[in-house]
């Protein structure tokens, strides 16, 4: 632990002129006097770091000395490229390895582009969650990351409604949609996804799995998003669409049934005399398109089903009546 420490201070004086003892406390979490020993330590082990006096004083390395140890290890290397993503790091449990591959990579670029990282980052930031949403990373999750980075097979009980399930998995990938973790796993030949959130108990069985290596992660997700996605979609409602409800509409209902709703209409037959266009659109249940569809407003005539055109038309009524 402690020898760790002293790399990481020694790499962090490589990449900066000059750091006060409460910067190198802040950054290694420990307190300014535990870096004022570390540093002596340092000096007796022939590495030339000085201190400097006063307020503008610190801690900085002599003539331009430069440690080779900056090789990443595995978990630091593919850290790395996660590092975009920092919430997603810290809830998988690799926060530590990204931050030390940061400086690994600080470390061995020019003194005139160490401050590269901190460009990008003021620059660019992804926010995975949702709006209005408060996000509760799953206690198993850096269990199952694990086991994803090692290849290691794990028996999972998962939550299904009312009742548990068992299962042997291999575990694939990692997938965080809308603030959601969810598991590509291989079972019994077949590949699924699962809810992190749902496991009940994750146990790593013992044993590594080879990889299929046709598995192609993000085209794997695409595929079961697009398929969930038309699996929700249930039922049909029967629109006529002024030319600015067409245009309204994926942006009040999903967004790829709006779209292929509107193409196939135009190609039977196009909008009618008055630029009307009517097309057919799937809609996950009536309730859902009563909810989506009002905000058409007058843009938007529901035709079928008649349940659902009496709705609107009560709805229309009452807003009249508000208006009168």
């Amino acid at each position: 632990m402690r020898a760790a420490r002293l790399i990481k201070m020694v790499l962090l004086l490589q990449s900066r002129p000059s750091m006060t003892a409460a910067d190198l406390a802040h950054e290694l979490e420990v307190s300014e006097r535990t870096v004022g020993r570390d540093v002596l330590s340092l000096s007796e082990a022939g590495v030339p770091v000085y201190a400097d006096r006063g307020r503008a004083g610190g801690y900085r390395l002599i003539g331009g000395y430069r440690t080779r140890l900056t090789g990443l290890g595995r978990s630091e290397a593919e850290a790395l490229f996660l590092s975009g993503v920092p919430t997603a790091l810290r809830e998988m449990g690799l926060a530590d390895a990204s931050s030390a591959a940061r400086l690994k990579v600080s470390a061995a670029l020019l003194p005139e582009l160490r401050d590269a990282a901190t460009g990008v980052a003021q620059r660019f930031h992804l926010d995975a969650p949702a709006w209005y949403q408060e996000p509760e990373p799953p206690a198993l999750l850096p269990a199952v990351a694990e086991a994803v980075w090692d290849d290691r097979r794990i028996t999972a009980r998962y939550r299904r409604k009312d009742t548990e399930v068992q299962r042997e998995l291999e575990p694939y990938g990692l997938v965080l949609k809308a603030g959601v973790w969810y598991l590509a796993a291989r079972v019994e030949d077949t590949f699924r996804v699962y809810r992190i959130d749902r496991f009940a108990a994750v146990e790593a069985a013992g044993s590594h799995f080879t990889r299929d290596t046709e598995f192609d992660l993000p085209a794997f997700w695409a595929e079961r998003a697009a398929e969930f996605a038309r699996s929700l979609l249930r039922e049909q409602v029967v629109l006529r669409l002024s030319p600015l409800g067409v245009g309204r509409l994926p942006y009040v209902t999903e967004p790829a049934a709006a779209r292929a709703a509107t193409a196939e209409a135009r190609e039977a037959g196009g909008p009618d005399g008055e630029g009307w266009l009517t097309v057919t659109l799937a809609v996950e249940s009536a309730e859902v398109a009563y909810s989506q569809l009002l905000a058409l407003g007058p843009e938007g005539e529901v035709l079928a089903p008649p349940g659902l055109r009496e709705r609107f038309a009560a709805a229309a009524r009452r807003t009249a009546a508000l208006y009168a």
